[in-house]
Order: C-alpha cells, then sequence, then structure tokens
C-alpha cells in the first residue's frame, strides 16, 4: 500500500479553504407584507443598506416587500422555522399569542408620537421576553401615523356604523368595528383597492399614510383624524442566525437597528404631514369627529379597554400602569 505524503504546503492550502469557508459573508433573507411605496419599507431597505455598509458585506439582507415572498400572518412562523431570516409585522396581528402586542391599538392609551414610543419602552422588555421563548430577537418598532376613518360619505351620525362593512387588519380593530355596530373584514393592504372594488367593504380604519399609499381617493371622499390609535411594525430576526455571526457583525446589525427605529419614527411623523396634504390634494375632504361620534369612539373604546384588561396578565397590566405613571409626571 503507497503512502500519501501531506506536505505543509498541502495543509496550508486546505487549512486556507476551510478558514474562507467560515467566513463567507452571510446572507439574509426578510419578508415585509407592505409595499414598496410605504415609508416602513423604505425604511427597511435603508436598514439592510445600513448593515451591509456597516459589516462590510460580511452582512447582505435582501428584503421581500408586498407580502411577495411569505404572506403577513406566515411571517413569523417563518423566522421561528429558520425558512428566513427576519420579518416585519404589523405587531397587533401577533394577539392571538399575547394580549401585549395589541395594546399599542388600545384607544386613549396613546395619543401622540411622544406617548407611542413611551409605551414602545415601556412595553419592550415583556416584547423581547416573549420573542426569545421563541427563539427571535426583536430589532427595532416603529410606529404609524394615528388610525383614522375612511368613509365614502361623511361620517356625522354614529348610526352610520350600523351594517357599516370596515377594513380592520387586525383582531383588536375587528372588537371596536363591532362595538360601533360595524361589520369588520380582515383584508390586508395589498387588497384593499380589490376589496372596495368589489364591494366587501365600504371603509376602512387604517392611517394617513396608508390612504396615501393605496390612493385611497379612488374609492372613498372622506377622511376623519380620529387619532384612535398609533400602531407599530416590528422588525425581528432569527436568534440562530444572529448567532451564527460574529461579534462584530452582530454589534454593527444591532447598531443599524437602532439608527434604523430612531428614523422610522421621524419618517412617520413626515410621511403623516405629507399624506394628509396628498388626500386633500386628490380630493379627500379630511376632518376630526364631531361631538356625537367622538362620543361614540370614545364609548367603542372604553369597552375595547375593558376587554383587554379580563385578557391581560399581571405583567402587562403592570407595564401600562408603569408608563401611565410616567406620562403624569
Amino acid at each position: 500500500m503507497r503512502m500519501r505524503i501531506v506536505t505543509p504546503l498541502l495543509l496550508a492550502t486546505a487549512y486556507g479553504l476551510v478558514t474562507t469557508a467560515s467566513v463567507q459573508a452571510a446572507q439574509w433573507t426578510m419578508a415585509t407584507p407592505y409595499g414598496d411605496a410605504s415609508f416602513h419599507t423604505q425604511n427597511t431597505k435603508q436598514f439592510a443598506e445600513d448593515v451591509a455598509e456597516m459589516t462590510d458585506g460580511e452582512l447582505t439582507i435582501t428584503v421581500h416587500s408586498g407580502g411577495s415572498l411569505v404572506s403577513h400572518g406566515e411571517i413569523k412562523p417563518s423566522v421561528r422555522r429558520g425558512t428566513i431570516d427576519a420579518g416585519e409585522v404589523f405587531m397587533s396581528v401577533l394577539s392571538n399569542d399575547d394580549p401585549i402586542f395589541e395594546i399599542d391599538t388600545l384607544p386613549g392609551v396613546a395619543g401622540s408620537y411622544e406617548d407611542a414610543f413611551a409605551l414602545w419602552q415601556a412595553t419592550k422588555p415583556i416584547i423581547t421576553e416573549l420573542f426569545a421563548q421563541e427563539g427571535l430577537i426583536p430589532l427595532y418598532a416603529v410606529a404609524w401615523p394615528a388610525q383614522g376613518i375612511y368613509t365614502a360619505q361623511e361620517l356625522t351620525d354614529p348610526a352610520q356604523f350600523e351594517g357599516l362593512r370596515v377594513r380592520a387588519p387586525n383582531i383588536n380593530t375587528q372588537r371596536f368595528v363591532n362595538n360601533l355596530g360595524g361589520s369588520p373584514t380582515e383584508t390586508e393592504e395589498s387588497d384593499i383597492p380589490t376589496a372596495f372594488s368589489t364591494g366587501r367593504v365600504d371603509a376602512m380604519i387604517t392611517s394617513s399614510s396608508t390612504g396615501n399609499a393605496m390612493t385611497a381617493w379612488d374609492y372613498v371622499s372622506y377622511y376623519t383624524d380620529a387619532n384612535l390609535w398609533l400602531p407599530k411594525n416590528i422588525v425581528f430576526i432569527s436568534q440562530r442566525s444572529f448567532d451564527r455571526l460574529d461579534e462584530a457583525t452582530q454589534d454593527a446589525l444591532m447598531e443599524a437597528a437602532e439608527r434604523a427605529e430612531e428614523r422610522g419614527w421621524q419618517l412617520s411623523r413626515e410621511d403623516n404631514d405629507a399624506s394628509l396634504a396628498a388626500l386633500e390634494e386628490n380630493g379627500i375632504t379630511v376632518s376630526t369627529p364631531n361631538q356625537e361620534v367622538a362620543a361614540a369612539l370614545q364609548e367603542a373604546g372604553d369597552k375595547l379597554f375593558q376587554d383587554w384588561l379580563s385578557r391581560a396578565d399581571d405583567e402587562a397590566e403592570a407595564a401600562l400602569e408603569a408608563y401611565r405613571e410616567q406620562q403624569a409626571n
């Protein structure tokens, strides 16, 4: 039998191949349900660009927008399973997992950007813990502009809600519509035009931003700027994917996430102003609720809050109380 002689040169070559493979740049896949016109998607894509630049290409993230890769409801399970590495969802769609995820869709809890950010800070530790239990890491969250009501006719009487088919993108909004006497319909943002054109919905509760991005003036004429709540999108990643990165890349990723959160909240403010102007420029009448409608919205919101309290655990209630105490001071 002939003995194979392994020379130092062969050893060095083999070691070099192994080393090259071990430091090969990571390529991540990320899914978001929102289209490219959304400021959220624009912010997410800028985040991906920042990551690539700050890691010198050691980590690249390809963002698949508009639900093109994974449907909204499947984004979190897909990240958890490791099918994709990162995702972005409307946080309250996770309300079946825990009531804490719907706290930012409770009327009267946070009525300004400052309040909404403080609420995020107060609830972030609980949300981080819940995500960790599923092998996930939240990176950042960004608020939408305050939610209002789009209708074909001017909203002047609470009786108009009776039987009104309203687009409601999450369970809490659906409960709110039910409390008003309406008929909630779950519709993804990308399906809004079709829902209106086929008569599945007559109205929708959403932000100025979504109305502008989806050219709401093609199917409604009025926007009641009710300042109902400021819901958030949350961006998160797989813990396993994160653990495969070296420490320097991990640090750069988290720094890029901090930048994305700060930038995203500012973009939301700017987009709200621009979107309200665009709605009016395209013929939509923008107004605030009259006294009767405001009272009906408040009553429906109070019922929603009491329902939430009946389902929330002590930790969630404590976080809400701490937030309110902080805001009072």
